[in-house]
């Protein structure tokens, strides 16, 4: 085992960890399943329970593999997926800084998702344990095109943004 192993599994458990922090919160912190769907509702996405729970399944499913390594490519899709939609719903219109709201937060996690994709989760995983090789470029091009065909399913069926109102 080398460094870069072990820089690969803190990679994993640390977004991981807080892509099941995250999903958990949305689940059992303030709002709740409710609070969350209003959230979503907020944002122009309908039915915003079905969303609560799907945010929930997909955060805690994402974080879960990504701490074992398992099915990474697929894994890393689906934080992936999720920062996309958050950067492009709730984040992008407050500009780059997360102090301010911004995307800043969510590229990071997103960006440092498809890196991981494309290394691969290391030895220490059950990818690696049960002869799972899907990296470089073609587990790049997996997590990328799950995102993005995901993401766009997503919006595509459910996004309906209401229009501003004019200033008084």
């Amino acid at each position: 085992m080398d460094v870069a192993d072990l820089a690969l599994a803190l990679i994993r458990l640390v977004i991981g960890a807080t892509m099941i922090a995250h999903g958990t919160n949305h689940w059992f912190g303030g709002g709740r399943i409710p609070g969350t769907a209003r959230w979503f509702t907020g944002l122009g996405l309908r039915n915003g329970t079905l969303h609560a729970w799907l945010s929930v399944i997909t955060e805690i499913s994402a974080g879960t593999l990504l701490i074992l390594g398992l099915l990474t490519p697929l894994a890393c899709a689906a934080v992936i997926s999720v920062m996309l939609v958050a950067g492009l719903l709730a984040h992008r219109p407050n500009g780059f800084f997360v102090f301010k709201e911004g995307y800043e937060y969510v590229l990071v996690l997103a960006a440092t998702t498809l890196a991981l994709a494309a290394l691969g989760p290391g030895r220490l995983s059950l990818d690696h344990a049960t002869d799972i090789t899907i990296h470089g470029w073609t587990g790049a091009a997996i997590a990328l095109g799950v995102a993005a065909v995901s993401t766009t399913g997503l919006l595509a069926l459910y996004w309906r943004p209401q229009p501003k109102e004019p200033a008084a």
